[in-house]
Protein backbone atom coordinates (compact mmCIF):
# COMPACT_ATOMS: atom_id res chain seq x y z
CA UNK A 1 0.00 0.00 0.00
CA UNK A 2 1.37 3.18 -0.63
CA UNK A 3 2.30 5.64 1.79
CA UNK A 4 0.44 8.65 2.63
CA UNK A 5 3.70 10.73 2.55
CA UNK A 6 4.46 9.74 -1.05
CA UNK A 7 3.40 11.50 -3.83
CA UNK A 8 3.79 11.59 -7.50
CA UNK A 9 5.24 14.42 -8.85
CA UNK A 10 5.99 15.28 -12.57
CA UNK A 11 9.49 14.45 -12.52
CA UNK A 12 8.76 10.79 -9.90
CA UNK A 13 8.33 10.20 -7.15
CA UNK A 14 9.10 11.68 -4.22
CA UNK A 15 8.60 10.45 -0.23
CA UNK A 16 7.99 12.45 2.77
CA UNK A 17 7.27 11.66 6.52
CA UNK A 18 4.07 12.59 8.72
CA UNK A 19 4.64 14.79 11.68
CA UNK A 20 1.73 14.06 13.69
CA UNK A 21 -1.60 16.13 11.91
CA UNK A 22 1.47 17.52 9.38
CA UNK A 23 3.21 15.71 6.15
CA UNK A 24 6.12 17.04 5.11
CA UNK A 25 8.73 16.96 2.22
CA UNK A 26 12.17 18.40 2.04
CA UNK A 27 14.63 19.56 -0.62
CA UNK A 28 12.67 18.26 -3.66
CA UNK A 29 14.47 19.26 -6.45
CA UNK A 30 12.59 22.24 -8.65
CA UNK A 31 15.76 23.18 -11.11
CA UNK A 32 18.64 20.93 -12.56
CA UNK A 33 21.83 21.30 -10.18
CA UNK A 34 24.04 24.85 -11.78
CA UNK A 35 26.93 23.48 -11.88
CA UNK A 36 29.67 22.66 -14.50
CA UNK A 37 28.34 23.86 -17.69
CA UNK A 38 25.21 25.00 -15.73
CA UNK A 39 26.98 27.50 -13.59
CA UNK A 40 25.82 31.92 -14.09
CA UNK A 41 22.59 30.04 -16.41
CA UNK A 42 19.01 30.15 -16.14
CA UNK A 43 17.63 27.13 -13.75
CA UNK A 44 17.47 24.14 -16.27
CA UNK A 45 14.68 21.70 -16.26
CA UNK A 46 15.13 18.52 -13.29
CA UNK A 47 15.92 15.25 -15.44
CA UNK A 48 13.14 13.05 -13.93
CA UNK A 49 14.23 9.93 -11.76
CA UNK A 50 12.98 6.46 -11.37
CA UNK A 51 12.07 4.78 -8.35
CA UNK A 52 11.24 6.74 -5.16
CA UNK A 53 13.07 9.89 -3.82
CA UNK A 54 14.07 9.86 -0.17
CA UNK A 55 12.91 13.65 0.66
CA UNK A 56 12.99 13.12 4.40
CA UNK A 57 15.71 15.16 5.16
CA UNK A 58 17.39 18.97 4.07
CA UNK A 59 19.87 18.63 1.36
CA UNK A 60 22.11 21.61 1.19
CA UNK A 61 21.83 25.68 1.21
CA UNK A 62 23.47 27.40 -1.65
CA UNK A 63 26.74 29.23 -1.42
CA UNK A 64 26.76 32.42 1.35
CA UNK A 65 29.02 32.99 4.61
CA UNK A 66 28.91 29.70 6.97
CA UNK A 67 26.66 31.77 9.54
CA UNK A 68 24.01 32.45 7.48
CA UNK A 69 23.08 28.95 7.03
CA UNK A 70 22.47 28.47 10.77
CA UNK A 71 19.63 26.14 11.16
CA UNK A 72 20.28 25.68 15.14
CA UNK A 73 22.13 26.54 18.17
CA UNK A 74 25.37 25.57 16.70
CA UNK A 75 24.12 23.44 13.52
CA UNK A 76 24.94 24.69 10.35
CA UNK A 77 23.19 23.56 7.32
CA UNK A 78 25.81 22.28 4.59
CA UNK A 79 26.10 24.12 1.53
CA UNK A 80 26.43 23.51 -2.03
CA UNK A 81 25.45 25.26 -5.86
CA UNK A 82 23.12 21.64 -5.64
CA UNK A 83 20.58 23.73 -3.93
CA UNK A 84 17.76 24.37 -6.19
CA UNK A 85 14.82 23.00 -3.82
CA UNK A 86 11.58 23.01 -2.46
CA UNK A 87 9.97 22.08 0.23
CA UNK A 88 5.80 21.53 0.85
CA UNK A 89 4.45 21.28 4.31
CA UNK A 90 0.26 20.35 4.02
CA UNK A 91 -2.24 18.70 6.39
CA UNK A 92 -2.15 15.02 7.32
CA UNK A 93 -5.84 14.91 7.66
CA UNK A 94 -7.53 14.77 3.44
CA UNK A 95 -9.39 17.40 2.05
CA UNK A 96 -12.33 17.15 -0.72
CA UNK A 97 -11.04 20.58 -1.94
CA UNK A 98 -7.77 21.56 -2.91
CA UNK A 99 -5.91 23.89 -0.35
CA UNK A 100 -4.64 27.48 -0.94
CA UNK A 101 -1.43 27.28 -1.38
CA UNK A 102 1.37 29.69 0.17
CA UNK A 103 4.75 29.87 -0.76
CA UNK A 104 7.41 31.74 1.19
CA UNK A 105 10.92 33.43 0.01
CA UNK A 106 13.21 33.61 2.44
CA UNK A 107 15.03 36.70 3.34
CA UNK A 108 19.06 37.35 3.86
CA UNK A 109 19.61 40.53 1.65
CA UNK A 110 19.95 37.88 -0.88
CA UNK A 111 23.33 36.70 0.32
CA UNK A 112 22.51 34.61 2.90
CA UNK A 113 19.53 32.31 4.18
CA UNK A 114 17.79 29.04 3.98
CA UNK A 115 14.90 27.34 3.75
CA UNK A 116 15.74 24.50 6.28
CA UNK A 117 15.38 26.62 9.15
CA UNK A 118 12.32 25.12 11.51
CA UNK A 119 10.13 28.55 11.27
CA UNK A 120 9.75 28.46 8.05
CA UNK A 121 8.28 24.89 8.03
CA UNK A 122 4.57 27.17 8.43
CA UNK A 123 3.31 24.16 10.75
CA UNK A 124 1.14 26.98 12.50
CA UNK A 125 -0.46 28.64 9.57
CA UNK A 126 -0.99 24.92 7.93
CA UNK A 127 -2.62 24.01 11.29
CA UNK A 128 -4.79 26.94 11.76
CA UNK A 129 -5.50 27.88 8.00
CA UNK A 130 -5.63 24.27 6.48
CA UNK A 131 -3.69 25.55 3.90
CA UNK A 132 -0.26 24.24 2.42
CA UNK A 133 3.12 26.08 2.70
CA UNK A 134 5.75 25.75 0.51
CA UNK A 135 9.21 27.06 0.50
CA UNK A 136 12.73 27.02 -1.50
CA UNK A 137 16.43 27.92 -1.77
CA UNK A 138 17.35 29.81 -4.60
CA UNK A 139 20.97 30.81 -5.42
CA UNK A 140 22.13 33.72 -3.17
CA UNK A 141 25.24 36.50 -3.89
CA UNK A 142 27.90 36.06 -6.44
CA UNK A 143 26.49 33.14 -8.01
CA UNK A 144 22.95 34.19 -8.08
CA UNK A 145 22.79 38.21 -8.10
CA UNK A 146 25.71 39.17 -10.58
CA UNK A 147 25.32 39.68 -13.99
CA UNK A 148 28.48 38.25 -15.69
CA UNK A 149 26.63 38.23 -18.67
CA UNK A 150 28.95 40.90 -20.07
CA UNK A 151 31.54 38.07 -20.28
CA UNK A 152 30.16 35.19 -22.43
CA UNK A 153 31.54 33.48 -24.83
CA UNK A 154 29.71 30.94 -27.34
CA UNK A 155 31.47 27.97 -25.49
CA UNK A 156 30.02 29.38 -21.85
CA UNK A 157 27.92 32.01 -22.35
CA UNK A 158 25.91 33.16 -18.64
CA UNK A 159 22.76 34.57 -17.69
CA UNK A 160 21.76 37.60 -15.73
CA UNK A 161 18.87 37.50 -12.94
CA UNK A 162 20.16 34.28 -11.78
CA UNK A 163 18.19 34.17 -8.36
CA UNK A 164 15.05 35.86 -9.72
CA UNK A 165 14.92 33.22 -12.56
CA UNK A 166 15.12 30.51 -9.65
CA UNK A 167 12.36 31.90 -7.98
CA UNK A 168 10.05 31.57 -10.77
CA UNK A 169 11.05 28.48 -11.52
CA UNK A 170 9.88 27.27 -8.34
CA UNK A 171 7.00 28.81 -8.70
CA UNK A 172 6.40 26.99 -11.82
CA UNK A 173 7.19 23.98 -9.88
CA UNK A 174 4.73 24.96 -7.62
CA UNK A 175 2.09 25.44 -10.86
CA UNK A 176 3.23 22.00 -12.45
CA UNK A 177 3.10 19.54 -9.02
CA UNK A 178 1.09 20.97 -5.68
CA UNK A 179 -2.10 19.63 -6.89
CA UNK A 180 -0.52 16.50 -6.29
CA UNK A 181 0.17 17.34 -2.66
CA UNK A 182 -3.55 18.72 -2.36
CA UNK A 183 -3.14 22.13 -3.27
CA UNK A 184 -4.68 24.55 -5.66
CA UNK A 185 -2.67 26.07 -8.32
CA UNK A 186 -4.88 28.58 -9.24
CA UNK A 187 -4.96 30.06 -5.78
CA UNK A 188 -1.18 30.77 -4.74
CA UNK A 189 0.31 33.37 -2.53
CA UNK A 190 3.73 34.13 -2.55
CA UNK A 191 5.09 35.77 0.93
CA UNK A 192 8.49 36.72 1.84
CA UNK A 193 10.03 38.80 4.53
CA UNK A 194 13.20 41.43 3.88
CA UNK A 195 15.09 40.62 0.57
CA UNK A 196 12.29 37.47 0.47
CA UNK A 197 9.78 40.48 0.24
CA UNK A 198 12.18 42.30 -2.06
CA UNK A 199 11.58 39.37 -3.89
CA UNK A 200 7.98 39.12 -4.12
CA UNK A 201 7.30 42.92 -5.20
CA UNK A 202 10.00 42.18 -8.17
CA UNK A 203 8.15 39.03 -8.95
CA UNK A 204 5.23 41.44 -9.60
CA UNK A 205 7.26 43.24 -12.04
CA UNK A 206 8.49 40.11 -14.00
CA UNK A 207 6.40 39.61 -17.05
CA UNK A 208 7.43 35.28 -17.21
CA UNK A 209 6.33 34.89 -13.45
CA UNK A 210 2.61 37.06 -14.26
CA UNK A 211 0.10 34.01 -13.89
CA UNK A 212 2.32 31.65 -11.70
CA UNK A 213 1.00 33.75 -8.57
CA UNK A 214 -2.61 35.24 -8.28
CA UNK A 215 -1.64 37.52 -4.65
CA UNK A 216 1.52 38.81 -2.52
CA UNK A 217 2.63 39.37 1.13
CA UNK A 218 5.84 41.68 1.28
CA UNK A 219 7.59 42.10 4.65
CA UNK A 220 9.25 45.02 5.36
CA UNK A 221 10.39 44.89 0.96
CA UNK A 222 13.40 47.42 0.07
CA UNK A 223 11.06 47.51 -3.09
CA UNK A 224 13.68 49.40 -5.34
CA UNK A 225 16.41 46.99 -4.83
CA UNK A 226 17.45 46.78 -8.74
CA UNK A 227 19.96 48.20 -10.77
CA UNK A 228 21.24 49.09 -14.33
CA UNK A 229 22.79 47.04 -16.55
CA UNK A 230 25.84 49.55 -16.63
CA UNK A 231 25.77 49.82 -13.14
CA UNK A 232 25.54 45.88 -12.92
CA UNK A 233 28.68 45.98 -15.72
CA UNK A 234 30.79 47.28 -13.30
CA UNK A 235 30.32 45.97 -9.95
CA UNK A 236 30.86 42.50 -12.09
CA UNK A 237 33.92 43.59 -13.36
CA UNK A 238 35.26 44.44 -10.11
CA UNK A 239 34.22 40.95 -9.29
CA UNK A 240 35.96 39.12 -11.85
CA UNK A 241 39.23 41.75 -11.40
CA UNK A 242 39.22 40.51 -7.37
CA UNK A 243 39.20 36.93 -8.46
CA UNK A 244 42.83 37.99 -10.26
CA UNK A 245 41.29 37.52 -13.81
CA UNK A 246 40.71 39.90 -16.76
CA UNK A 247 37.95 40.71 -19.04
CA UNK A 248 39.79 38.34 -21.54
CA UNK A 249 39.99 35.16 -19.00
CA UNK A 250 36.36 35.57 -17.16
CA UNK A 251 34.90 33.17 -18.66
CA UNK A 252 37.25 30.33 -17.67
CA UNK A 253 37.76 31.79 -14.35
CA UNK A 254 34.03 31.52 -13.90
CA UNK A 255 33.16 28.43 -15.05
CA UNK A 256 35.85 26.87 -13.15
CA UNK A 257 36.80 28.61 -10.13
CA UNK A 258 36.38 27.52 -6.42
CA UNK A 259 32.21 28.71 -5.51
CA UNK A 260 33.74 29.33 -1.81
CA UNK A 261 36.82 31.51 -3.08
CA UNK A 262 34.58 33.24 -5.74
CA UNK A 263 32.28 33.85 -2.50
CA UNK A 264 34.95 35.69 -0.59
CA UNK A 265 36.57 37.80 -3.30
CA UNK A 266 32.83 39.68 -4.30
CA UNK A 267 32.28 39.96 -0.57
CA UNK A 268 35.25 42.18 -0.14
CA UNK A 269 33.98 44.26 -2.79
CA UNK A 270 30.89 44.21 -1.64
CA UNK A 271 31.58 45.70 1.86
CA UNK A 272 33.73 48.13 0.69
CA UNK A 273 31.05 49.61 -1.77
CA UNK A 274 28.53 49.13 1.03
CA UNK A 275 31.16 51.90 3.47
CA UNK A 276 31.73 54.27 0.62
CA UNK A 277 28.35 54.45 -0.60
CA UNK A 278 25.91 53.60 2.10
CA UNK A 279 22.46 52.70 1.45
CA UNK A 280 23.91 50.84 -2.22
CA UNK A 281 23.02 46.84 -2.56
CA UNK A 282 24.78 45.62 -5.57
CA UNK A 283 24.12 42.24 -5.39
CA UNK A 284 20.40 42.72 -6.73
CA UNK A 285 18.42 42.07 -10.06
CA UNK A 286 19.52 43.85 -12.78
CA UNK A 287 17.13 45.71 -14.98
CA UNK A 288 18.05 44.00 -18.27
CA UNK A 289 15.32 45.05 -20.51
CA UNK A 290 14.95 41.55 -20.87
CA UNK A 291 13.61 38.95 -17.77
CA UNK A 292 13.00 42.08 -16.03
CA UNK A 293 12.21 44.60 -18.12
CA UNK A 294 11.72 47.85 -15.94
CA UNK A 295 12.62 48.86 -12.82
CA UNK A 296 10.27 47.51 -10.43
CA UNK A 297 9.11 50.69 -8.92
CA UNK A 298 8.30 51.97 -13.12
CA UNK A 299 6.56 48.88 -13.21
CA UNK A 300 3.86 49.87 -10.67
CA UNK A 301 3.85 53.42 -11.64
CA UNK A 302 2.75 52.41 -14.90
CA UNK A 303 0.20 49.40 -14.18
CA UNK A 304 2.54 46.64 -15.78
CA UNK A 305 3.21 45.07 -12.44
CA UNK A 306 0.89 42.03 -12.17
CA UNK A 307 -2.52 43.87 -11.22
CA UNK A 308 -3.26 41.03 -8.33
CA UNK A 309 -3.75 42.14 -3.96
CA UNK A 310 -1.14 43.13 -2.41
CA UNK A 311 -0.13 43.45 1.19
CA UNK A 312 2.72 45.32 1.80
CA UNK A 313 4.38 46.75 5.00
CA UNK A 314 6.99 47.44 7.26
CA UNK A 315 7.90 47.33 11.00
CA UNK A 316 7.85 50.39 13.56
CA UNK A 317 11.17 49.92 14.43
CA UNK A 318 13.45 48.51 11.37
CA UNK A 319 16.73 50.27 11.77
CA UNK A 320 17.68 49.08 14.56
CA UNK A 321 18.30 45.23 14.43
CA UNK A 322 21.40 46.82 12.09
CA UNK A 323 23.84 49.15 13.97
CA UNK A 324 23.92 45.50 17.06
CA UNK A 325 23.91 42.71 14.25
CA UNK A 326 24.70 43.98 11.14
CA UNK A 327 26.12 47.42 11.10
CA UNK A 328 26.40 48.79 7.33
CA UNK A 329 23.04 50.26 6.49
CA UNK A 330 23.00 54.72 6.70
CA UNK A 331 21.92 54.37 10.36
CA UNK A 332 24.22 56.87 11.82
CA UNK A 333 25.04 60.47 10.68
CA UNK A 334 28.33 60.24 8.83
CA UNK A 335 26.38 57.40 6.59
CA UNK A 336 23.41 59.26 6.29
CA UNK A 337 25.38 62.24 5.10
CA UNK A 338 27.12 60.73 2.58
CA UNK A 339 23.80 58.83 1.39
CA UNK A 340 21.80 62.25 1.23
CA UNK A 341 24.84 64.19 -0.57
CA UNK A 342 24.93 61.11 -2.67
CA UNK A 343 21.29 61.41 -4.09
CA UNK A 344 21.97 65.30 -5.51
CA UNK A 345 18.92 66.45 -3.71
CA UNK A 346 18.63 70.14 -3.34
CA UNK A 347 17.52 69.94 0.28
CA UNK A 348 18.57 67.03 2.39
CA UNK A 349 17.84 69.17 5.54
CA UNK A 350 14.17 68.56 4.56
CA UNK A 351 14.48 64.96 4.62
CA UNK A 352 16.53 65.11 8.53
CA UNK A 353 14.19 67.43 9.80
CA UNK A 354 11.47 65.00 9.55
CA UNK A 355 13.17 63.17 12.09
CA UNK A 356 12.94 64.90 15.53
CA UNK A 357 15.90 65.00 17.59
CA UNK A 358 18.62 64.44 14.45
CA UNK A 359 21.14 63.62 14.47
CA UNK A 360 20.75 61.78 18.03
CA UNK A 361 21.22 58.12 17.79
CA UNK A 362 17.74 56.85 17.94
CA UNK A 363 16.84 59.63 14.77
CA UNK A 364 19.27 58.70 12.59
CA UNK A 365 18.76 54.98 13.28
CA UNK A 366 14.24 55.25 12.70
CA UNK A 367 15.41 57.53 9.23
CA UNK A 368 18.01 54.57 7.77
CA UNK A 369 15.46 51.93 8.50
CA UNK A 370 12.84 54.22 7.08
CA UNK A 371 14.80 54.42 3.71
CA UNK A 372 15.81 51.03 3.06
CA UNK A 373 12.26 49.88 3.38
CA UNK A 374 9.39 52.20 4.81
CA UNK A 375 9.99 54.74 1.39
CA UNK A 376 9.83 52.49 -1.10
CA UNK A 377 6.94 50.89 0.47
CA UNK A 378 4.44 53.77 0.53
CA UNK A 379 5.38 54.40 -2.73
CA UNK A 380 4.67 50.54 -3.66
CA UNK A 381 1.11 51.73 -1.48
CA UNK A 382 0.40 54.22 -3.58
CA UNK A 383 1.37 53.31 -7.21
CA UNK A 384 -0.24 49.65 -7.17
CA UNK A 385 -3.69 50.97 -5.54
CA UNK A 386 -4.33 52.60 -8.29
CA UNK A 387 -4.48 49.50 -10.37
CA UNK A 388 -4.64 46.15 -7.99
CA UNK A 389 -6.11 46.25 -3.99
CA UNK A 390 -3.22 47.20 -1.47
CA UNK A 391 -2.83 46.75 2.24
CA UNK A 392 -0.69 48.62 4.02
CA UNK A 393 0.41 47.89 7.66
CA UNK A 394 2.60 48.42 10.24
CA UNK A 395 4.02 46.08 13.03
CA UNK A 396 4.37 47.75 16.14
CA UNK A 397 4.23 44.77 18.96
CA UNK A 398 6.95 44.11 21.08
CA UNK A 399 8.09 41.70 23.45
CA UNK A 400 9.58 43.94 26.93
CA UNK A 401 12.73 41.47 26.16
CA UNK A 402 12.86 42.99 22.86
CA UNK A 403 12.32 46.81 24.15
CA UNK A 404 14.87 45.96 26.93
CA UNK A 405 17.32 45.23 24.18
CA UNK A 406 16.97 48.02 22.43
CA UNK A 407 15.40 46.58 19.90
CA UNK A 408 11.29 47.33 19.82
CA UNK A 409 9.25 46.03 16.78
CA UNK A 410 12.46 45.59 15.06
CA UNK A 411 13.21 44.14 11.57
CA UNK A 412 11.73 40.70 10.59
CA UNK A 413 9.78 40.37 14.46
CA UNK A 414 6.79 40.20 12.48
CA UNK A 415 7.27 36.94 11.50
CA UNK A 416 7.32 35.35 15.21
CA UNK A 417 3.56 36.47 14.43
CA UNK A 418 3.27 35.02 11.19
CA UNK A 419 4.76 31.92 11.77
CA UNK A 420 3.03 31.32 14.98
CA UNK A 421 6.39 31.53 17.24
CA UNK A 422 5.02 32.20 20.91
CA UNK A 423 3.85 28.82 21.52
CA UNK A 424 7.52 27.15 21.05
CA UNK A 425 10.48 26.81 23.39
CA UNK A 426 12.14 29.91 21.94
CA UNK A 427 9.10 32.12 21.95
CA UNK A 428 8.32 31.39 25.55
CA UNK A 429 11.72 32.59 25.88
CA UNK A 430 11.53 35.68 24.08
CA UNK A 431 8.31 36.65 26.15
CA UNK A 432 10.04 35.19 29.76
CA UNK A 433 9.89 38.98 30.86
CA UNK A 434 6.37 39.75 30.04
CA UNK A 435 4.04 39.90 26.26
CA UNK A 436 3.02 36.24 26.09
CA UNK A 437 -0.67 36.99 25.84
CA UNK A 438 0.23 40.08 23.41
CA UNK A 439 1.87 37.83 21.30
CA UNK A 440 -0.77 35.30 21.09
CA UNK A 441 -3.18 38.11 20.47
CA UNK A 442 -1.05 39.61 17.89
CA UNK A 443 -0.31 36.55 16.09
CA UNK A 444 -4.16 35.38 16.11
CA UNK A 445 -4.91 38.69 14.39
CA UNK A 446 -1.98 38.76 12.13
CA UNK A 447 -2.33 35.24 11.06
CA UNK A 448 -6.26 35.75 10.10
CA UNK A 449 -5.40 38.85 7.83
CA UNK A 450 -2.43 36.51 6.34
CA UNK A 451 -4.86 33.50 5.54
CA UNK A 452 -7.91 35.40 4.92
CA UNK A 453 -6.15 36.84 2.19
CA UNK A 454 -4.41 33.34 0.66
CA UNK A 455 -7.82 31.83 0.24
CA UNK A 456 -9.93 34.72 -0.72
CA UNK A 457 -7.45 37.62 -1.63
CA UNK A 458 -8.85 40.22 0.61
CA UNK A 459 -7.78 40.20 4.42
CA UNK A 460 -10.74 40.42 7.14
CA UNK A 461 -12.97 43.15 7.08
CA UNK A 462 -11.61 45.49 9.48
CA UNK A 463 -8.54 46.31 7.19
CA UNK A 464 -9.56 48.65 4.70
CA UNK A 465 -7.66 48.81 1.37
CA UNK A 466 -5.11 51.52 0.97
CA UNK A 467 -6.00 54.74 -1.28
CA UNK A 468 -3.88 57.84 -2.08
CA UNK A 469 -6.77 60.16 -0.21
CA UNK A 470 -6.86 58.18 3.23
CA UNK A 471 -3.83 56.28 3.01
CA UNK A 472 -5.55 53.85 6.06
CA UNK A 473 -2.93 51.74 7.69
CA UNK A 474 -2.96 48.91 10.14
CA UNK A 475 -0.83 48.94 13.04
CA UNK A 476 -0.76 45.50 14.34
CA UNK A 477 -0.04 45.64 18.14
CA UNK A 478 -1.77 44.23 21.40
CA UNK A 479 -4.44 47.04 20.33
CA UNK A 480 -4.89 46.74 16.52
CA UNK A 481 -5.91 49.93 15.15
CA UNK A 482 -6.31 51.55 11.66
CA UNK A 483 -4.47 54.69 11.24
CA UNK A 484 -5.09 57.22 8.20
CA UNK A 485 -1.69 58.34 6.30
CA UNK A 486 0.52 57.40 8.95
CA UNK A 487 3.68 59.62 9.10
CA UNK A 488 2.60 62.26 6.96
CA UNK A 489 5.25 64.09 7.63
CA UNK A 490 7.76 61.80 7.08
CA UNK A 491 5.88 60.71 3.72
CA UNK A 492 5.79 64.21 2.35
CA UNK A 493 9.74 64.69 3.35
CA UNK A 494 10.63 61.88 1.13
CA UNK A 495 8.26 62.76 -1.56
CA UNK A 496 10.63 63.87 -3.28
CA UNK A 497 13.28 61.18 -3.01
CA UNK A 498 12.92 58.64 -5.25
CA UNK A 499 15.03 56.29 -7.42
CA UNK A 500 14.89 56.97 -10.99
CA UNK A 501 13.26 54.19 -13.14
CA UNK A 502 15.37 51.52 -14.15
CA UNK A 503 18.46 53.13 -12.10
CA UNK A 504 18.25 51.31 -9.03
CA UNK A 505 18.96 52.15 -5.31
CA UNK A 506 22.26 53.23 -6.49
CA UNK A 507 21.20 56.66 -8.14
CA UNK A 508 18.39 58.73 -7.14
CA UNK A 509 16.89 61.44 -8.24
CA UNK A 510 14.71 64.49 -7.29
CA UNK A 511 11.33 64.36 -8.50
CA UNK A 512 8.16 66.05 -7.93
CA UNK A 513 6.60 64.76 -4.50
Amino acid sequence: MTSLSEVTTCEGVVRGTREGKFLRWRSIPYAAPPTGDLRFRAPAPVTPWTGVRDATEFGFAAIQNRKGSQIGARVYQPQSEDCLTINVTAPAKPSDQPRAVMVFIHGGGYLFGTSAVELYSGKSLVSRGDVIVVSFNYRLGLLGYVDFSQFSTPERPFDSNLGLRDQVAALEWVQRNIAAFGGDPGNVTIFGESAGAAAVTTLFATPAAHGLFHRGIAESSPADWATTKETADDFALRCVEAMGATADTAATVLGTADPGDMRRAAGKIVYRLMQDQPGRFAMIPVVDGEFLPKHPLEAYADGSANRVPLIIGTNRDEGTLFPKFADHLPTNPQRITRMLGRANIPSPQAITAAYPGYPAKNAAVKLGGDYIFWRPTIEVCGAHSAHAPTYNYRYDFAPRVLTRMGLGATHASELFAVFGFGDTRAGLALTALGGRKGLREVTQELQGHWLSFAKTGAPRESWPAYDTETRKTLVFDATTRVVSDLNKQRRLAWSGFRTAPGAGVDITEQVAG
